[in-house]
């Protein structure tokens, strides 16, 4: 059910059916009485009925919430981490059930603003959650989109949701992301009684998948395409993590490299040996493909415990850990952990446990065998993934032209943190060399339709020491309300510049990123620099590093 609290409040249940949301929010009522709700915008809301438009669904919330409203969401899975969200502007809140097969279906979420441009935007989730990313919704609606995101056919960031059950698996696959793009775009032309001007998609990590996936199965979907961190090559890049585990030795092993010696010992031999290359002493590698990095100075002479320095057994962790990952038959199968991210990878990669996404990933789908660990992972596990690619899960296509081409006409915009502890960075200038390829092109043609922009100092999507902000969304370090943000400007902002470049033709050559002072908006700017399109370097001119005209871009190689 429903509680309206004071001071704006709104705690919400599950399961609501319509009529119940439309009495409990009629204009009547003074339980949603706030200063400046819109009347006009409100009746609206609350007289629409999405089931006139959408088969096999339920309603789940139908409701008019005010700007400044927090909703909390109690009986979302813990594991998502999102037990609340305040809201910016007036928007109408629809959720829907749908059912996708006789074994499964998807919790769709679409916010309606009462500051509509005319714009669709559907956003991606992350790993194999199942997490509505209600800080992304809130993102779009604040900048005028119809948002819309989906639990992704299941609830939390674990994969139990996929044994014997293939129905989710397509879901999470490429089916939720479709269903609720059509859904979606339906929902709005009857809400607004007015056909929405142009759609876009914005997602990072498993999203960034997602988002390739929609634009080499569904072209049509969308015009613009924003992709961070991309998990292309699904498959590989799933056993690639799983592989860390075996590198690392468990927690308790003999040779483990802990935390500490990772953040500390190691990280400052990196910097040491690599911080320098762009002429800048920031703690901020511009670019990992420059740095060699030999952990060969941090060895000891003979075996010890000694904080100072690794055994022989440690130094050769870490030259594994920063090694590429090849298959039975010497076959690449993903490129090498990029230096730089060592300090966020003892959170999960480092750690000494296996990797749960790739790990529920094996026991769930690959193996159907809840039993199954990656003690003993080899490359008979690597095929056994590859081989399997339920759906196509895999997402490596060498020719997106179907949605570039003069056809549709569809830009893409890929961004990748440069110190990215989950997915390493130099899968994606791989990735590009794959388009290019085939779909031959030369870097000035892939210009046209692709720009990818290489984010220094960045870890996962968001955070690190570098300038990590470029408006990828509002969400900051710490939690889903953060409201860290460099406003909807296209200098400095990846969303705003797809649009610039859909509805003015006007491509971004560069993406100015902002690091805050300890990551806080309030606390100030700490300093920006201009993220360079690949594949053109970031260089130090000299000067003041802090400011962005001390860098310009010089074309790589």
């Amino acid at each position: 059910m429903f509680l309206l609290l004071e001071g704006g409040l709104l705690v919400l249940g599950l399961a609501v059916p319509l009529t119940l949301a439309s009495d409990l929010y009629s204009p009547k009522s003074n339980l949603i009485r706030a200063t400046g709700y819109n009347d006009t915008f409100q009746a609206r809301c609350l007289a629409f009925n999405p089931l006139d438009l959408v088969a096999n669904a339920t309603v789940n919330a139908h409701e008019f919430v005010t700007a400044g409203t927090t909703l909390l969401f109690p009986d979302n899975d813990a594991t998502c981490a999102r037990p609340s969200q305040t809201v910016s502007v007036d928007v109408c809140r629809i959720a829907l059930n749908i059912s996708t097969s006789s074994t499964s279906g998807l919790l769709a979420e679409s916010w309606f603003p009462s500051n509509w441009t005319g714009r669709f935007l559907t956003l991606g989730n992350g790993g194999i959650d199942g997490c509505i990313k209600y800080e992304d919704i809130n993102y779009g609606a604040m900048n005028g989109f119809v948002a819309i995101g989906s639990n992704n056919g299941h609830n939390g960031t674990g994969g139990l949701a996929f044994y014997h059950n293939d129905g989710v698996v397509e879901d999470y696959a490429w089916r939720s992301i479709h269903t609720i793009t059509e859904v979606g775009k339906k929902l709005t032309n009857s809400f607004y009684d007015a056909t929405f001007n142009h759609s876009y998609y914005l997602g990072c990590s498993g999203g960034g998948r997602q988002g390739i996936k929609a634009a080499e199965m569904f072209p049509n979907d969308f015009d613009g395409i924003v992709v961070g961190a991309p998990a292309v090559n699904f498959n590989n890049m799933t056993s690639w993590r799983a592989s860390f585990f075996n590198k690392t030795g468990a927690a308790n092993s003999t040779n483990f490299i802990s935390a500490a010696t990772w953040s500390g010992l190691i990280h400052n031999e990196i910097l040491k040996q690599c911080d320098t290359i762009d002429g800048v002493a920031d703690g901020v590698i511009e670019d990992p493909e420059l740095c060699h990095f030999d952990p060969t100075p941090l060895g000891c002479e003979a075996q010890s415990n000694a904080t100072s320095c690794l055994t022989p057994a440690q130094v050769q962790i870490v030259r594994e850990v920063f090694s590429p990952l090849y298959g039975a038959s010497g076959e690449l199968v993903f490129p090498a952990m990029q230096p730089g991210s060592e300090q966020a990878a003892t959170q999960k990669m480092y750690n000494g446990t296996p990797f749960s996404y790739s790990l529920d990933w094996f026991r769930y789908v690959v193996y159907q065998d809840p039993t199954w660990d990656d003690t003993h992972f080899s490359t008979a596990d690597i095929t056994a993934a590859q081989a399997l690619n339920p759906f196509n899960v895999q997402t490596w296509p060498s020719d997106l032209s179907s949605y570039t081409g003069a056809s549709h006409g569809g830009k893409l915009l890929v961004y990748h943190g440069q110190q990215d502890q989950q997915i390493t960075s130099f899968n994606t200038p791989r990735f590009y060399a794959r388009l290019l390829q085939g779909m031959n092109l030369t870097h000035t043609e892939m210009d046209s339709v692709l720009r990818f922009f290489r984010i220094s100092g960045m870890t996962h999507c968001n955070s690190g020491p570098g300038p990590w902000m470029i408006g990828q969304a509002t969400i900051g370090a710490v939690s889903s309300n953060d409201t860290v943000g460099v406003g909807f400007d296209p200098k400095s902002n990846v969303l705003a510049a797809m649009v610039d470049w859909v509805e003015n033709a006007h491509p971004p050559d560069t993406i100015e990123g902002t690091k805050f002072v300890n990551d806080s908006q309030a606390a100030g700017v700490a300093f920006k620099r201009r993220h360079c399109r690949y594949p053109y370097r970031n260089t130090f001119m000299g000067g003041d590093s802090t400011l962005p005209d001390s860098w310009t871009c010089v074309l790589d190689g």
